[in-house]
C-alpha cells in the first residue's frame, strides 16, 4: 500500500515538472524571463498587492537594458503581463518543492522508503535546490549587460530540469514492478545511444531557445538556401568550438542533424527488434519512432510559422513524452537495484 502511495506521488512530482517545463518555455517565448528582477525565496511568493507594488516592481524592471532597449514606453499593463508569466514560473517551482519535500519526509517517517529509493530521493532533492539557485544564475545573465538571459545559463537551467524528471521517472519504473526483459545485446546498445543523442539534442534545442534560432533560416529542408550550408558560414567564429554555441545557423543546423539521426535511430532499432521478434522491446520502439515522427513535424512547422506559442510548446511537450518513451526502453534492459528489487517482490507478493 505504501508503495502504491510513493508511486503516485512521484507521478505527480514528474508531471509538476512536466508543466514546469512548458510554463518555462512560455516565459522564454514571451520574453517574460526578466520581469522580476529580485530573487526573494520567501516573500517573493506573494505577488504585487496594491498600485504602489506594481509602480514599484515595473521601476525596477525599467532599471535593466531590455526594457531600455526592447521594451521602452511599454505600459503597466504589458508589464502585468509579462510579470505574471515569470512568477508563475517561480510559483510553480516553489510548489514542486513543497509537493516533493512534504510526503517525501512523511515516507521516511512512515519507513515506507526502501535504502537505495531513500539515498536517491534525497540526490534529488539537492538537485532541485540547486535548481532554484541555477535558476537566479540564469535570470541575473541577464540585468546587466545583455538584453536577453545566456543561452548558456539557460541550456544549464532546461538540462538540470530535464535530469531531475529522468531521475524521478525512472525511480518509477524501478518501483513498477515490471520484470526485466530479454533482448539482443544490440538493441540495449541502441536504446543507450538513442537515450544519449536524445539529451545531447535537448541540450541544442536549450540553445535554439536561447538565441532564437527557430526565428532564423525559416525554411525547410534548405537552411541558408542549401541542405549543408557553407562550411565559411557555419564556423566564422573563433575558435571554431564556439560556434555550436553562439553561431545562430550553427546552432539551428545541428538541431536539425541531430534529429535526423535521432529518426535513423529510432527507425533502426524498430527494425531490429521487430525482426528480433521482442515483443514489448518491439512496441516500445514503435512508439518512440511514431513519438520522433511527430516531434520532427511539429519541429517544421513550428519553424516555417515563425515559432508561434502554441506550436512551439507542443513540440516541447513532445520532447518531454520521447524522453519518457526513451528512459522506459532503456530500463527494460535494465536490472533493478538489488535493494529495490526485493521490496517491490515482496509488495506484488503480498497483493498476489
Amino acid at each position: 500500500m505504501h508503495l502504491r502511495a510513493v508511486r503516485r506521488w512521484l507521478v505527480i512530482v514528474a508531471a509538476l515538472i512536466a508543466a514546469m517545463v512548458l510554463v518555462g518555455g512560455a516565459t522564454r517565448l514571451t520574453e517574460s524571463g526578466l520581469s522580476i528582477v529580485e530573487w526573494k525565496p520567501v516573500t517573493g511568493s506573494l505577488p504585487p498587492l496594491s498600485e504602489t507594488a506594481w509602480t514599484d516592481a515595473f521601476e525596477a524592471y525599467k532599471t535593466i537594458p531590455q526594457y531600455r532597449e526592447i521594451n521602452r514606453g511599454m505600459s503597466l499593463d504589458e508589464f502585468k503581463t509579462i510579470f505574471w508569466w515569470e512568477w508563475s514560473h517561480r510559483l510553480l517551482g516553489r510548489v514542486i518543492g513543497a509537493v516533493y519535500l512534504l510526503p517525501f519526509l512523511w515516507f521516511l517517517w512512515r519507513g515506507s522508503l526502501p535504502q537505495g529509493v531513500r539515498r536517491r530521493l534525497w540526490v534529488i532533492f539537492g538537485l532541485g535546490t540547486l535548481q532554484g539557485a541555477v535558476g537566479w544564475w540564469m535570470v541575473a545573465s541577464g540585468l546587466t549587460h545583455r538584453v536577453e538571459v545566456s543561452q548558456y545559463r539557460l541550456a544549464v537551467h532546461l538540462m538540470l530540469a530535464l535530469v531531475i524528471f529522468a531521475a524521478i521517472v525512472w525511480t518509477l519504473f524501478d518501483l513498477s514492478g515490471r520484470s526485466r526483459e530479454q533482448g539482443e545485446p544490440r538493441l540495449k546498445i541502441q536504446t543507450h545511444v538513442f537515450l544519449a543523442v536524445l539529451f545531447v539534442q535537448l541540450y541544442f534545442g536549450a540553445l535554439v531557445a536561447g538565441l532564437r534560432a527557430g526565428r532564423s533560416f525559416n525554411t525547410w529542408p534548405l537552411i541558408d538556401g542549401a541542405l549543408i550550408p557553407d562550411a565559411s558560414r557555419l564556423f566564422f567564429e573563433q575558435p571554431w568550438w564556439r560556434n555550436f554555441f553562439d553561431n545562430v545557423l550553427t546552432v539551428q543546423f545541428t538541431h536539425r542533424m541531430l534529429a535526423y539521426t535521432l529518426f535513423a535511430l529510432a527507425i533502426a532499432h524498430a527494425v531490429d527488434a521487430m525482426r528480433a521478434r521482442a515483443g514489448g522491446i518491439a512496441n516500445g520502439a514503435v512508439w518512440i519512432v511514431g513519438a520522433v515522427m511527430v516531434q520532427a513535424a511539429l519541429g517544421i512547422l513550428t519553424l516555417l510559422h515563425l515559432v508561434p506559442i502554441s506550436l512551439a510548446l507542443a513540440h516541447q511537450g513532445v520532447a518531454i513524452v520521447l524522453l519518457t518513451l526513451a528512459l522506459h526502453q532503456a530500463h527494460r534492459f535494465s536490472a533493478r537495484s538489488a535493494v529495490i528489487a526485493p521490496v517491490v517482490a515482496n509488495v506484488l507478493g503480498r497483493r498476489a
